[in-house]
């Protein structure tokens, strides 16, 4: 009988799935902004507000977050539970890309959802 457990628990182990830190879905999704030699004035009018507006029609945001600083800027979008994320990057994207014209000499934009570890 202690032999059946042994070898038993031994292959059951070896089937086991396990991880350290497990992902779990994120909620956050980030535009980052990046405008070398622009002052944060002129990062949060001439692009974080803009951006900010063409995302107040989608549904499913819970909050939008900003901040401008010297040379950039980012966007923080908290997306509602239950939300797909990868929809929701989607339809962000889709926003962002709808601004007719941003400044020259900006970089282009990153919209990424971040990843998070548990």
């Amino acid at each position: 009988m202690l032999l059946a457990f042994i070898i038993f628990g031994f292959f059951g182990m070896l089937q086991l799935k396990s991880s350290f830190f497990p992902l779990q879905e994120s909620e956050i999704i980030s535009i980052n902004v990046a405008y070398p030699g622009a002052a944060p004035q002129e990062i949060e009018e001439g692009v974080v507000f803009k951006i900010e507006d063409n995302l107040k029609g989608l549904i499913g945001i819970d909050r939008v977050t900003s901040t401008s600083r010297e040379n950039g800027g980012s966007i923080t979008v908290e997306v509602e539970s239950g939300q797909d994320i990868n929809f929701m990057l989607a339809e962000v994207k889709n926003a962002v890309d709808r601004m007719p014209n941003f400044p020259t000499g900006m970089e282009p934009l990153v919209v990424a959802k971040q990843e998070r570890i548990r």
